[in-house]
């Protein structure tokens, strides 16, 4: 079996897309607790104003506003839905958020003293654009910090999934996160900062883990068609779609309980504007 005309195009069309409450249920309870981590690690005094950009659905914004004690938060993303999303579900006065796109903020220069983007360069056609843009807005004496997972080693279901996946496609590895994004590590996010003119201070790991009560807790959202692997099973037949759906539940460690306890770790990284 082989992939389908135009499969990665639709693929980073659906990954760069609108579907918020698709996307909450298939990375969200990841995404929420990662993000509460790397406020944690930055350690910013209070009283900043901060910029996420690439926001998404809220969930750095939303933990900064609760972890940071900031005066001001703005969330910007290139999705109207996405902003729309955000706004729903963070109903905090110190947060708003507005449609603008990360190559091109709509801010003056030196405005902000923390400007961080969350799961997101990876995924920009023009990383090092985005992070001049988040260098130029950042005060001087301020910083500028990103995350993104480490899809090579860290994402346990996704490396469960697509492993799974390759032995009913083997062509399924040309949308592993893994081959995709090859510079989702420590080194490649410090390449990425230097070339952007910024100087790297500091990178770690943040590790979270979901618990699912059950195999079907899990393989709900890959029906939901966001995201890379969910956009497999939408492109598989029945039959194929079953097989996977079998051999990722007998691969999966399941507790006595049912219970299914899954790790992921994202690479964060600080630096200088």
């Amino acid at each position: 079996m082989s992939l389908p005309d135009g499969a990665l195009e639709q693929v980073h069309a659906v990954e760069a897309g609108d579907a918020g409450d698709a996307y909450e249920a298939y990375m969200g309870r990841w995404s929420r607790l990662v993000a509460a981590h790397f406020v944690e690690w930055l350690d910013v005094p209070p009283g900043g104003v901060w910029l996420d950009v690439g926001c998404g659905t809220g969930a750095l914004a939303d933990a900064v506003a609760r972890g940071a004690e900031p005066v001001a938060v703005t969330g910007v993303d290139r999705s109207p839905e996405l902003v729309a999303h955000a706004t729903d579900r963070t109903a905090l006065p110190v947060v708003d958020f507005v449609e603008a796109d990360a190559s091109d903020l709509p801010f003056a220069d030196g405005i902000f003293d923390v400007v961080v983007s969350g799961l997101l360069l990876n995924v920009l056609p023009d990383p090092v654009a985005a992070l001049r843009e988040q260098s130029r807005v950042a005060a001087s004496s301020g910083a500028v910090a990103a995350y993104v997972w480490d899809y090579a080693a860290g994402m346990s279901l996704l490396r469960y999934f697509w492993k799974v996946a390759r032995s009913i496609s083997p062509s399924a590895a040309a949308l592993d996160e893994a081959v995709r994004f090859p510079k989702a590590n420590p080194r490649g996010l410090e390449r990425l900062f230097e070339a952007a003119g910024m100087d790297p201070l500091e990178t770690t790991s943040l590790e979270v883990e979901a618990v699912f009560a059950g195999f079907t807790e899990v393989w709900a959202p890959f029906e939901r068609g966001q995201g890379a692997a969910p956009s497999f099973v939408a492109g598989l037949d029945e039959l194929s779609r079953q097989s996977l759906r079998s051999g990722l539940e007998a691969a999966l460690p399941t507790a006595d309980d049912g219970s299914i306890h899954l790790s992921a770790r994202a690479w964060a990284i600080r630096a200088r504007p």
